[in-house]
């Protein structure tokens, strides 16, 4: 199942609605939407500074992903962005595909 690591900011109102629901509101929150696409939560931590929380996430298919990204930026609450992990066996599998490259001007 493919794994996403989201990092998260929120506006003022998704704050205001943060400091309403607490922490454990939005845990819930997280889990529900992933766990309908047929995902699980394996994260969720709250940070300050450039990112308010930062969660990985395991989904059946990017499209799924996208269909996440796209509800929660609608809402206007928070800013996210979503970068695909790769395991350790798939980076292997990855450097034994050959690839028909050409770099610009060679």
């Amino acid at each position: 199942m493919p794994k996403f690591l989201i990092q998260a900011s929120y506006t003022p109102e998704g704050t205001k609605g943060l400091l309403k629901e607490g922490g454990s509101g939005r845990r819930a929150a997280v889990d529900r939407i992933v766990t309908e696409l047929g995902g699980t939560v394996e994260a969720l931590y709250f940070a300050f500074g450039e990112d308010d929380f930062v969660c990985v996430i395991d989904l059946p298919d990017p499209v799924s992903m996208a269909a996440i990204s796209l509800t929660v930026k609608a809402s206007g609450a928070l800013t996210t962005r979503a970068t695909p992990l790769l395991t350790v066996e798939e980076v292997d599998q990855a450097t034994r595909r050959q690839v028909a490259f050409r770099a610009p001007g060679a």
